[in-house]
């Protein structure tokens, strides 16, 4: 009886020691899943952050390009302020767009026909063109009648 409980016995010890080996096999495999999904969920999440990163620099860029771009813009408009600041340019801009004459200063308006208004007249009648014609003689009429200091 020995031999065959020793029998036994050792295929018991075998079915235990193959029971200990299956378990530890399965334990290393799950963890060997549940790190594998750790290591693709960490190298998404760097994709990601590693995509944001540059989504953020190339916004970072146009912001900066769009702050010089006002800063050049602000400075030409206070170069723009100064200039019109002074009474010399006032002056020039009433005299020359809006033909205004200063005291004691008479003004002449010549009026030269231009190539347009010749070419104007040689069109056939048009009710239209004779509209315009007639609006704008009223307009320049009513404007040389406003002006001041004119003697």
């Amino acid at each position: 009886m020995s031999g065959a409980n020793y029998l036994n016995l050792k295929s018991r010890v075998q079915k235990q020691q193959k029971k200990k080996i299956r378990k530890i096999r399965f334990y290393h495999s799950f963890l060997t899943i549940v790190l594998l999904l750790c290591v693709f969920q960490i190298s998404y999440s760097a994709l990601l952050n590693l995509a944001k990163i540059v989504v953020y620099q190339t916004k970072i860029t146009k912001a900066q390009d769009l702050k010089v771009q006002a800063e050049t813009r602000n400075k030409h408009l206070k170069n723009e302020i100064k200039n019109f600041s002074s009474m010399y340019k006032v002056e020039s801009i009433a005299r020359n767009n809006l033909k205004m004459a200063a005291k004691n200063e008479v003004l002449i308006i010549i009026n030269q026909p231009s190539e347009d208004s010749s070419k104007v007249s040689r069109l056939p009648d048009n009710k239209i063109i004779k509209f315009f014609e007639n609006f704008a003689s009223k307009f320049n009429s009513d404007v040389t009648d406003k002006v001041p200091y004119i003697y």
